[in-house]
Formats: structure tokens, sequence, C-alpha cells
């Protein structure tokens, strides 16, 4: 395997100390303001704005540059409708059978029950996969981190969406495999996490969620 050396100058401009304190303060504001949403608007999204959105989440950092991540971008009602329907048939499975009491005790609080109305009523779902390896000819050729890679991807289209002024909610139905039935995605591939995006619906409300202390979530060494 042939290793790269194509190398090119990173462009960087240094900040002083003011614009870099400045920096860090408006974007942990305009972070900490980030709610997960599950009532949307239908009002249309421009498309450019969704594609810049996953040209921002392809732009993450990947094991040996792999980019073992692909985004399925659905705005077809009918599709969208297809995966709310194989979703809320598992769902509802979930929560007669396969939930234990405990976990629906504590995702009581969030009001959430078997029904998924969101994925109808959203503009765009975004459906993240990660690629567990290549198929370069008839040879397998194993990616490296996707799982983590995946992740990291996934942190930057939360992010993105947010920065753009719209919401989401960070959905993982189970079981998924449904998505690469419906979605026509290869084996290779697996489902992650599915994103509704758009505007809230008018009046929306979000739980009051106490989060830790950071002095609990950090240590200095």
């Amino acid at each position: 395997m042939a290793i790269e050396n194509d190398f090119i100058e990173f462009e960087f401009s240094k900040p002083n100390y003011d614009r870099l304190l400045n920096n860090s303060h408006t974007f942990l504001d305009k972070m900490s303001k980030r709610r997960s949403v599950r009532e949307f608007s239908t009002e249309d999204i421009p498309e450019e704005v969704i594609l810049n959105i996953v040209r921002t989440a392809t732009s993450a950092p990947s094991g040996g540059n792999a980019q073992p991540f692909f985004f399925c971008i659905v705005k077809d009602k009918d599709v969208k409708h297809q995966i709310r329907e194989a979703a809320e048939k598992e769902e509802k499975i979930n929560y007669e059978k396969r939930y234990t009491e405990d976990f629906k005790k504590k995702v009581s609080k969030f009001k959430v029950n078997f029904e998924k109305p969101f994925l109808d009523e959203a503009p765009y779902i975004i459906v993240v996969f990660k690629e567990k390896y290549k198929l370069v000819g008839d040879k397998i050729q194993k990616n490296n981190y996707f799982t983590e890679s995946a992740g990291i991807a996934i942190g930057f289209l939360i992010t993105a969406i947010h920065n753009a002024g719209l919401v989401t909610l960070p959905y993982t139905p189970s079981p998924m495999s449904f998505l690469s039935k419906i979605l026509n995605r290869p084996e290779n591939e697996s489902p992650v996490m599915v994103f509704p995006v758009g505007y809230p619906k008018d009046g929306v409300k979000v739980p009051n969620l106490k989060k830790k202390k950071f002095e609990e979530m950090y240590r200095f060494y």
C-alpha cells in the first residue's frame, strides 16, 4: 500500500487573547442553549442549508482518514412515513416486552412512548450509518476506529444543526436494521442514529433538565 506524502500548508490565523476568550465564551453560550426537541414545525428548510450541515459533518476527523460514515438525507414524505411505521412497530414491542420497568420509569419524565410523530413532521431526517469495512473488489478492507469516527461526525452534525438555527433530536430506535432495508444501504454499513431536523413547533416545551455540576465532570492533571 502506497504511503501518502502529499502535505499542504495549514491555514491558521492566531487570535489574540481577547478574541480567544470571546470565541470560547460565545460558543459555550450558544451550545449551552441547545436542547433536544420532539415536536417539529412542518415548515420547509432550504436544501442548501441541509447540505451544508452534512458537509460540515463529513469534514470530521476519522481514523486513517477513512471517513467511515454515510449520511442519508430523507425529505420524501413516503420514505419518512415508512421509517416512522417501522420505528413505531419496534418501539411498541420495546414498551410492551423488551424494556424493563426501571427503564420505563426513567424515561417517563420525558413523556415519551412508542409513537414517533416527529419522523413525519420534521421536513428532513438525517440517518447516519457507520461503515464497518470497505469492499475493494472481492476483498474486505477493515476500517479502523469506525465507531469512534462516526461518533465524532455525529458531534459535528449536531453542532452544525444548532449553529444553523435549527433543532434536532438524536434518536436511536432499537433494533434499527429496518433503516438499512428502507434506505437500501449495503451490508458493510450499520445505522447508528436518526436525526429529525427542522424548526421547533410554536410553543413547544422541553424538559427542565438538571445537569451535573461542571466540577463533577472534569479534572486538571
